[in-house]
């Protein structure tokens, strides 16, 4: 077993393994040169062979323990009925869906027939990948999906979703329902494909309070957890914001939780008594500081995590802006640190 899948299911590894959020990105070179032959974004997502290309280059450049598929989060939104779009240096643009007179237009999309190159990447991915280096799945959790699917596009107010799900809550639930249904196929889909790890992003769980966040994301959540569990296939739950909800993460059934760099990895194992392997949480603000530097916060994250069951990881997904030397140097740091005797 590799030290990625071993850590989260909480058994000794050798050393620490270290994945980075986003780490096929605009920081690498190669990556960039990459998506220039592909044309735009989301054809390089929608290109299985290159989807691939670039899902393995950090493998390749930074030696990390886990590859992510290289995809985007509103893949199965747009395989839904949601018209999608990237604008360069904006964003994605969808054509938003104002409220339950619009639920009508979407469906649960198949999907082997309408996003087969996700699972096509995946099966070309599992032949390439080095031995030991597992291939992780993903998808959005509901809730940052309805987000995107409401306000069509990203948001600093949130102002179109949170008023739709105060003003009329039961349909908003119909919502995160149809949206869950989503999700949970298109896990499970990535599973039977050859996925080894899935981590569920709710990246902006973090603007509700703990009340709404137990009302509204968490069911929706551990409704797809409890789906996937027969498939065998360890999951992780990464909240943008997540100190209020650590315990309610920790109580959906997954096997590890992401921990943002807001809250401590001591107080998290603290406060989920074991239940969870933790996954983080450096800031990725450290990566632009010295070589020195970038060590130094190494040596303080893995001072912080409990003896077993830690993942290294960002908080968040890496800036485009950072300077590739330091994710070397961050990845052969927390290797060398991490060293444990088994």
């Amino acid at each position: 077993m590799s030290r990625f899948l071993a850590a989260l299911r909480r058994q000794r590894v050798d050393t620490t393994p270290v994945w980075i959020m986003r780490q096929a990105g605009r920081y690498l070179p190669q990556y960039r040169a990459t998506r220039e032959r592909a044309g735009d974004f989301l054809a390089l997502c929608k290109n299985p062979e290159l989807a691939a290309e670039v899902t393995l280059q950090p493998v390749e450049i930074l030696g990390v323990d886990a590859a992510i598929l290289f995809s985007d989060i509103l893949i199965p939104v747009e395989a839904m009925g949601v018209p999608l779009a990237f604008a360069e240096g904006e964003g994605p643009r969808l054509e938003a869906v104002k409220g339950p007179q619009d639920l009508k237009r979407l469906h649960v999309p198949d999907p082997a027939a309408e996003v087969p190159f996700v699972l096509e990447a995946i099966r070309i991915l599992r032949e390439r990948l080095p031995a030991g280096v597992p291939l992780i799945g993903f998808s959005g959790a509901p809730f940052t999906l309805a987000t995107y699917v409401v306000e069509g596009g990203t948001s600093r107010t949130f102002r179109r979703v949170l008023s739709w799900m105060y003003e009329d809550p039961a349909s908003f639930r119909d919502l995160l329902d149809l949206l869950a249904e989503t999700v949970t196929a298109y896990l499970q889909a990535q599973a039977r494909a050859g996925a080894q790890a899935l981590q569920i992003f709710d990246t902006w769980a973090g603007v509700l309070s703990r009340r709404l966040y137990r009302e509204m994301a968490l069911p929706v959540t551990q409704r797809i957890v409890r789906a996937l569990a027969p498939l065998g296939v360890p999951v992780i739950l990464y909240v943008n914001g997540c100190a209020p909800f650590l315990e309610e993460m920790a109580a959906t059934g997954v096997d590890g939780i992401s921990v943002d760099w807001r809250v401590s990895l001591t107080e998290a194992a603290q406060r989920t008594r074991g239940a969870v392997a933790l996954q983080g949480n450096l800031d990725p603000l450290a990566l632009f500081g010295s070589r020195a530097t970038v060590e130094r916060e190494a040596a303080r994250v893995l001072g912080e995590a409990p003896p077993h069951g830690h993942i290294f990881n960002l908080g968040h997904g890496i800036l485009p802006e950072t300077p590739v030397e330091n994710v070397e140097a961050l990845v052969e740091a927390v290797h060398r640190l991490g060293k444990k005797e088994i």
